[in-house]
């Protein structure tokens, strides 16, 4: 039985995850290397089809590279009880130093127990010092070769390619003398490090380290049921079988799996559960100075990753893969939230109804970008407004008193909050129940549009007064 196990034990693949601080260079690090290690003619980024890719390397073998989408991503990875790679690459710019993101990705290469590299990015640029990077990282803990440890350092740019040869030489030789084997035709085991929907259905990314899949075989991320209907590599080529330290697109799973998730022939339940993020689907009322939000994400992972690094004070009463839907308007005007879409379309006809509804909808490419605009909320804080109305006249109606107004800018909307205002000073403040215009009850008015607003309390209010609309 042992002779049986050895024969069919083979040398696979390592498959690198590359981790850093956002800007450092991470994309164009494994841009470079692609170009540098893969045959001419092969368009687009290394991790722009499927979030992995393997590459070839000079004297034959092969490297798998993930880039995750996010720290918090690859923790979670861990966390549900799957490892996923067998070498870190810890990307820090020499021209920025150590960053908060870069002690989190050692924190996380040191509780996963793997093997790493510091690549010193942005060599190319004059003045760079990389014996300055390597004394702030040992502040951090790493010790590197030279300097009594054992972790290696190599300067590189992703402009010019240099170091980057050295950086492929080093993780062959890391890979050789841990001795990577995996049997190809033994249980499988595989990692789903990415996960969403397309016009198939749902998909997932999944990186194979030992047995196989192939196309019609029935396998399980945790409990959830795949048939495999149809698999593509990361060049976007249609396979029958994906093996040991490969990835590949998976498609026929009835849900989305989870990013983390471990892939087997059996159902299984996690491991280890992650704690729930804080704020999803948190329905709670919201205190003064926290924002509400609704999430939507192209995948699962991107999703996860930015939940995981969302500021304090912000609850996300929603969340979801896919694009913004007109419920996410919708519930997003009853919750007063914004809605933010990360890779997530935002069809023409929902940016109408959302700009109808009052809703603001914003769009991100950048996990950064989206963190760094939630701040500018915060600090703006809650109140946001967003139209102005003079009031014109007062009429009766049913026991109750009627604003007939003017909209001096913006919008206002049936359910908006009202301050009234006298002489630049704050009255009183209400909820605008019922709108009118021309005796037709509407959802909301527009700038120079005239109406009628009855407010739940009824305002004290006198001709000349401003209304103010705020969310």
């Amino acid at each position: 039985m042992e002779a049986n196990n050895k024969k069919v034990s083979q040398v696979r693949p390592p498959i690198v995850v590359v981790l850093g601080h956002v800007d450092h260079g991470k994309t164009s690090l494994l841009d470079a290397i692609r170009k540098t290690n893969v045959t001419a003619g092969e368009a687009g980024g290394i991790t722009q089809s499927i979030g992995a890719s393997t590459v070839d390397v000079k004297g034959g073998g092969k490297i798998t590279f993930i880039d995750t989408p996010g720290h918090a991503a690859f923790g979670k990875m861990r966390s549900r009880g799957a490892k996923v790679a067998d070498i870190a690459v810890l990307v820090v710019a020499q021209d920025d130093g150590v960053q908060p993101q870069t002690k989190e990705a050692l924190e996380i290469i040191k509780a996963a127990n793997l093997p790493f590299v510091v690549a010193g990015t942005k060599a190319d640029i004059p003045g760079v010092n990389a014996e300055a990077l390597k004394g702030q990282l040992e502040k951090e803990g790493v010790f590197f070769e030279g300097r009594g440890g054992q972790v290696p350092f190599i300067s590189v740019s992703s402009k010019t390619g240099l170091g980057i040869g050295d950086l492929m030489e080093m993780l062959v030789l890391m890979s050789e003398v841990a001795e990577l084997k995996s049997d190809p035709t033994g249980p499988l085991e595989a990692v789903v490090i990415e996960s969403g929907r397309d016009k198939m259905g749902s998909v997932a990314t999944v990186v194979v380290r030992s047995g196989n899949i192939k196309v019609g075989q029935t396998i399980f991320a945790e409990e959830l049921e795949c048939k495999v209907r149809a698999l593509f590599d990361d060049k976007g080529k249609v396979i029958k079988e994906v093996l040991p330290g490969e990835p590949a697109k998976v498609f026929g799973f009835s849900q989305v799996p989870p990013v983390g998730a471990l892939v087997t022939r059996e159902p299984h339940t996690v491991v280890k559960e992650l704690p729930k993020p804080k704020g999803v689907f948190d329905l709670r009322r919201l205190k003064n100075d926290e924002i509400a939000l609704i999430l939507k994400a192209s995948n699962a992972g991107s999703l996860e990753a930015i939940v995981a690094s969302l500021p304090p004070k912000i609850v996300v009463v929603d969340s979801g893969v896919g694009d913004v839907s007109s419920s996410d308007i919708i519930n997003a005007k009853t919750g007063n939230a914004y809605v933010f879409a990360f890779e997530s379309k935002i069809p023409n006809d929902i940016a109408k109804l959302a700009e109808e509804e009052g809703v603001k909808v914003e769009r991100f490419e950048i996990i950064y970008e989206l963190l760094q605009r939630l701040e500018e909320i915060l600090k703006k804080g809650r109140v946001e407004i967003v139209g102005h109305a003079q009031i014109l006249a007062s009429f009766p109606f049913n026991d109750k008193k009627v604003a007939g107004c003017k909209v001096l800018d913006g919008r206002i909307s049936k359910g908006d909050n009202l301050i009234l205002q006298r002489a630049g000073k704050d009255v009183s403040k209400a909820k605008a129940v019922t709108l009118r215009k021309q005796k037709l009850e509407v959802a909301s008015v527009g700038q120079s549009e005239e109406f009628g607003v009855i407010t739940e309390p009824q305002l004290d209010f006198q001709v000349g007064d401003i209304l103010s609309s705020v969310r």
